[in-house]
C-alpha cells in the first residue's frame, strides 16, 4: 500500500488519537514545510510567538533543511526533527500543525494529507493550484474538523483592516469598481540547458502532483513561479494578495455566486526566454452592476493614482476602489480616501510600524488551533480558496483566449476547454483525491 492510501485510510484514527487537548498556555508544536524564501519568513514567524515551537522542518533539499535546524538552535530551541518527505512528518504524533510553504503546485494536496492527519494547517497563498483543488480544501477541513488559515496576511494587517471597514461603512459610498495592481518589476529569467539533479534534492518530490521534467535551474528555486506545471504567473503569486483584497473590499460571495463573466488578455512581452506565464495581463470579473479589475505588469511601467509615483518608479503594488462618492488607495504604506469633485483628500492613515502581518497571521492561527473555532481564523480556507480561484479563472481565460460565463450551480464555465484547466491531470502517486 502507497504511502497516501495509508494516511487516508487511517486518517480517522489519526484524527481522533494523534492530537494533544491543547491549552490556552501550552505551545504549538509545528513542523514548518518548504524551506525556500517564503519558507524561512514563516520560520522566522514562529520562532518569534512565545506559543509555538518549531518542532519539524521538511524540504525536497537537505541543505535547505540543514540551514534552517541551524536558525532553530541559534534562536534558543531545540534542534527541530528533520524530514525529505512530508507524508513522514504526518505520520508523526508529535507534530500539532503544520505551516506549508511549498510551491504552489503542492499546496493542495500537502494541505489535504495533513488534515487527513490530524494536522491544523496555515497554507502559504494562493491556496490551491486550480479551482477543483480549492474545492476539496474545503471539503477536507470540513471533514476532519482542522483548521486551515491561508497565508492572506493582509486580513490580519491592521491599517488594511481598517480600510475595508471604511469601505464597508460607507467612505466613497456605493464601490462600483474595485482594482488590483501588480505592477512588480520582474526581469527576464534567461534561458538554462536541463542538467543533472544537485545532490541532495530529491527532484521527484519536488515535482509532486506536476508531471515529471528533467532538471532544470529555471525550474526550480524561485523561477517555478513562471512555469504552468508549478506556478500559476504573477497573478497567483504576488496578486493574489490584491486580488483577495478587491474582493474583500468588494464584499462578493465566497461561492462565486453574482459572478457573470470573466476575461482575460495579455501576453509575454519583452523578453525571448523560458517564462510561459505572461509578465502582462489584464482581467475583468464582470457583476453585473460592479465589476473586479486585475493588471499585472512586469516590465518597466509607471504607477497609477499615487501608487508607485515619483520619478524613479517601476514598480506598484496595492488596490484602487472607485465608489460614487470617491475613491480610495490601499497599499502596504497606508490607505487614502479621496472624495467629491475636488479630489478632497478625506483620509491619510499611514500603516502602523511593528504591524507586521504575517505574525499576527500566524498568531491568529495559533489562537483559532487551541480554540477549535475556524470561524475566528481571518483567511479560513474558504476565504482563501476563492481569491486564489479568481486568480486561476482569470487565467483560464487567457490559456483559452475566450470571454468566459460563469454558472456558479455547475461550477464551470461555459466552455469545454476552459472547464478542462479547472483541475489537471495528476503524476501518480501525487494524486488529490476527488473524496476527501
Amino acid at each position: 500500500m502507497d504511502r497516501r492510501n495509508l494516511l487516508i485510510t487511517g486518517a480517522a484514527a489519526l484524527s481522533i488519537g494523534s492530537r494533544r487537548i491543547l491549552g490556552a498556555n501550552d505551545r504549538v508544536r509545528v513542523g514548518v514545510i518548504g524551506l525556500g524564501g517564503r519558507g524561512n519568513a514563516h520560520l522566522g514567524g514562529y520562532l518569534s510567538i512565545p506559543g509555538a515551537q518549531v518542532a519539524a522542518l521538511c524540504d525536497v533539499n537537505q541543505a535547505a533543511r540543514e540551514r534552517a535546524n541551524a536558525r532553530v538552535v541559534k534562536a534558543g530551541q531545540e534542534k527541530a526533527v528533520e524530514f525529505g518527505d512530508m507524508r513522514k512528518l504526518f505520520d508523526s504524533k508529535d507534530i500539532d500543525a503544520v505551516s506549508m510553504a511549498t510551491p504552489n503546485h503542492w499546496h493542495a494536496l500537502g494541505a489535504i494529507w495533513a488534515m487527513q492527519a490530524g494536522k491544523d494547517t496555515y497554507c502559504e497563498k494562493p491556496a490551491s493550484y486550480n479551482p477543483f483543488e480549492s474545492r476539496q480544501m474545503i471539503a477536507t477541513a470540513r471533514k476532519y474538523t482542522r483548521m486551515c488559515q491561508i497565508g492572506s496576511q493582509s486580513r490580519s494587517t491592521p491599517h488594511v483592516m481598517e480600510a475595508i471597514q471604511a469601505l464597508k461603512e460607507g467612505v466613497i459610498g456605493k464601490v462600483y469598481m474595485a482594482k488590483g495592481l501588480c505592477f512588480k518589476r520582474r526581469k527576464s529569467i534567461g534561458k538554462r540547458p536541463d542538467g543533472p539533479v544537485p545532490p541532495g534534492l530529491d527532484w521527484d518530490m519536488f515535482l509532486g502532483p506536476a508531471p515529471m521534467r528533467p532538471f532544470n535551474e529555471l525550474r526550480f528555486a524561485y523561477n517555478w513561479h513562471w512555469f504552468w506545471d508549478t506556478g500559476n504567473g504573477d497573478l497567483g503569486n504576488q496578486g493574489v494578495h490584491q486580488m483577495d483584497i478587491a474582493r474583500w473590499g468588494m464584499g462578493v460571495a465566497n461561492d462565486h455566486s453574482g459572478l457573470k463573466s470573466v476575461v482575460s488578455t495579455g501576453g509575454k512581452y519583452a523578453y525571448d526566454d523560458m517564462q510561459e506565464t505572461p509578465n502582462t495581463q489584464l482581467a475583468s470579473f464582470d457583476y453585473g452592476d460592479r465589476e473586479i479589475v486585475f493588471e499585472v505588469r512586469g516590465v518597466l511601467t509607471g504607477g497609477e493614482g499615487t501608487l508607485g509615483s515619483g520619478p524613479r518608479a517601476t514598480s506598484a503594488v496595492g488596490n484602487l476602489f472607485y465608489g460614487v462618492d470617491g475613491w480610495m488607495e490601499l497599499d502596504g504604506s497606508g490607505y487614502r480616501v479621496y472624495t467629491g469633485e475636488e479630489n478632497k483628500v478625506a483620509k491619510d492613515v499611514k500603516a502602523t510600524r511593528g504591524s507586521e502581518g504575517t505574525v499576527r497571521h500566524m498568531e491568529n492561527f495559533l489562537a483559532a488551533v487551541k480554540s477549535r473555532d475556524y470561524k475566528k481564523l481571518n483567511a479560513e480556507i474558504e476565504i482563501g480558496a476563492a481569491s486564489a480561484d479568481f486568480c486561476h479563472f482569470a487565467n483560464i481565460s487567457y490559456r483559452s483566449g475566450k470571454r468566459l460565463n460563469w454558472d456558479a450551480a455547475k461550477h464551470t464555465f461555459d466552455d469545454a476547454t476552459a472547464n478542462k484547466l479547472l483541475t489537471r491531470d495528476y503524476r501518480k502517486p501525487f494524486v488529490v483525491p476527488t473524496k476527501v
